[in-house]
């Protein structure tokens, strides 16, 4: 008996890709307006990321619901409080104030400012 498991048949058709890739034509018009763009417009243009949003939120005058931190991020409730927990783990003091019935967090040294 030989050995067939690393044989290649004697026709092997080429590989199909899923999808094939497509050349895009403006891509060298967008490198060249980065290139050209000022570095602080470069450096702006950075997305802010969640956490620095929910951080915002609770360092606003009035802080933030739950509701505004869900709306905000796209997180559930859960997610929300448990990143204000994590946040008081790091040290941040969050403060949590009834207002019309509803619960709002800030952080304590917004409130000191």
């Amino acid at each position: 008996m030989t050995d067939t498991t690393n044989v290649e048949p004697a026709t092997k058709r080429p590989r199909k890709m899923a999808r094939e890739p497509k050349a895009d034509a403006g891509a060298d018009a967008v490198t060249t307006d980065v290139d050209a763009a000022p570095q602080s417009m470069v450096a702006s243009a950075k997305p802010q990321t969640k956490a620095a949003q929910v951080e915002a939120l609770l360092a606003r005058e009035g802080g933030a619901s739950l509701g505004d931190l869900c709306k905000t991020t796209g997180w559930l409730p859960h997610t929300a409080r448990a990143f204000l927990t994590g946040l008081r783990k790091k040290g941040r003091a969050i403060e949590r104030i009834k207002l019309d019935g509803e619960t709002r967090y800030t952080i304590a040294s917004a409130i000191a400012s």
